[in-house]
This record gives structure tokens, C-alpha cells and sequence, in this order.
């Protein structure tokens, strides 16, 4: 399985360096403060990136971290319960 997923990784590195090459335009980035210069294919790359990352931020704060919260009070619960249920009168 880690064979697999390294062979995986390293056909989207190669694709990523492909794409990049064969998009060398330049591009004009304008911000508030600056004007940045970038190619076309290197631009999109990162704002693609950008965009998996504050996807995988969005999905941890609304999916991952409740469910984290609800299972730590299970958890929680349940030992309550097996250290009431031994005690003996």
C-alpha cells in the first residue's frame, strides 16, 4: 500500500511540473498593496493548493473536531460507567 501511494504522489508531481511547463505565460496578480508576476501554470498550482487546504481546515472544524468532542465525552461516559458498575456495596 505505501508502494502504491508513493507511485501516486510522485504521477501528480509529475503532472503538477508538466502542467507548470507548459504554461509559462506570465500573469499579473493584482492586490490591494502590490502587483505580483507569476506564470500561469505556477498560479494555478498554488491557488489549487490553497484551495485543498482551507477546504481540509473547513472540513476539520465542522466535521473532524466535533466528532472528536463527541467522541472524548463517550469515552468519558463509558468510564464512568465501568468504574461505577465495580464498585461493590
Amino acid at each position: 500500500m505505501p508502494l502504491i501511494r508513493t507511485l501516486l504522489a510522485l504521477a501528480f508531481i509529475m503532472l503538477g511540473i508538466i502542467f507548470g511547463a507548459l504554461n509559462r505565460d506570465v500573469m499579473h496578480i493584482d492586490l490591494f498593496f502590490t502587483t505580483l508576476q507569476a506564470s500561469i501554470g505556477l498560479t494555478v498550482l498554488l491557488v489549487l493548493l490553497i484551495g485543498c487546504l482551507l477546504g481540509g481546515l473547513v472540513v476539520m472544524a465542522t466535521v473532524v473536531w466535533p466528532m472528536r468532542n463527541a467522541l472524548s465525552k463517550a469515552e468519558k461516559a463509558a468510564a464512568k460507567i465501568a468504574t461505577e458498575g465495580n464498585v461493590s456495596p
